[in-house]
């Protein structure tokens, strides 16, 4: 049976004008939303209002926001019922605290990111109850401020609270998600969906970061071929050895799902070209973590969070 809710979310801020952040804010105005987009680099925000948020490719559409802001702390003179969070997950503890200092209880807070245990990092400063984690299945890329390519858009998007008592509002949110554009379903199993698309992104992402190649590109090389796919046997080692269920099919389709990702450069890679600090420590780090947890040696994670690493000291 459907749980039930009296919730239903009509003003929503997306703090980060990057173009995972561009796309969502886009598309909840798209379905007349109030809408506020929060980035401290004010250069990202200014397109956002004239001539508006520009989406090409997989989607393609053109659509302004209500408002922007460049500080979160502007967002309590008008708290929104929802907050997407999609910036780097490195920003998470100062972006939660800042979030702390005008919270009130019914706003729901959704780490729309990358990485693994990111919600967590957001519940450490908020709790649980207002937490919720999302799983995106879009590629995107900033060609310039307010104007973003989508190579690919593979919904349904998926959604899931971390206190059994917000499963109404995560249901809600979900819902109105769908009706923008942004298909979005609930799920119990976000935990499972974090970790399959974790292992992605800690095979895929760091090694086009260090080598400077495109997803197909990597795939494509025999040599380079071989560190992605001992990449994802040691993190299938890992999730298994902490009783994460990824399902009896996944080594086969992780690599079926890379062989096809196409001619685009990850996040990761964008970052190292554009002298930005990664998320290495939420994806491949991650993986080290959890490997130390379960007594499971890791020495390609480790390589190659070192090797990004070293690129990013040189920024």
């Amino acid at each position: 049976m459907k749980a039930k809710s009296n919730f239903r979310p009509k003003t929503f801020a997306v703090v980060g004008a990057g173009p995972v952040g561009c796309i969502v804010a886009a598309f909840l105005a798209k379905g007349g939303y109030d809408v506020t987009l929060c980035d401290v680099f004010p250069e990202l925000l200014k397109p956002a209002l004239n001539p508006g948020i520009i989406i090409e490719g997989a989607e393609n559409l053109q659509q302004t926001v209500t408002r922007t802001c460049a500080s979160i702390d502007d967002l309590a003179g008008k708290v929104p019922d929802v907050i997407i969070l999609t910036v780097k997950a490195n920003a998470l503890p100062l972006i939660s605290s800042a979030i702390e200092g005008f919270y009130k209880e019914g706003v729901y807070v959704i780490s729309w990111q990358n990485g693994i245990d990111t919600e967590a990092v957001i519940a450490q400063t908020l709790g649980k109850k207002p937490v919720m984690r999302a799983v995106v299945n879009y590629g995107c890329g900033l060609i310039k401020p307010g104007h973003v390519k989508m190579p690919f858009h593979h919904p349904p998007h998926y959604l899931q609270e971390m206190d059994p008592d917000s499963k109404p509002a995560a249901i809600a949110i979900a819902e109105a998600l769908s009706t923008t554009g942004l298909l979005t379903r609930h799920t119990d199993s976000i935990i499972s969906m974090v970790w399959r698309k974790g292992i992605l992104n800690a095979c895929m992402n760091p090694v086009c970061a260090v080598t400077g190649l495109t997803m197909a590109q990597a795939m494509g090389d025999p040599i380079v071929f071989q560190i992605v796919d001992a990449l994802v046997k040691e993190c299938v080692k890992v999730a298994r050895a902490n009783e994460v269920n990824l399902g009896r099919d996944f080594y086969p389709g992780a690599i079926e799902y890379m062989r096809k990702a196409g001619d685009h450069k990850p996040s990761m890679l964008m970052d190292i070209e554009n002298k930005r600090r990664t998320e290495i420590d939420y994806m491949n780090g991650k993986f080290i973590e959890y490997g130390v947890q379960a007594g499971i040696e890791t020495p390609y994670n480790i390589m190659i969070r070192s090797l990004v690493k070293a690129i990013e000291s040189k920024k």
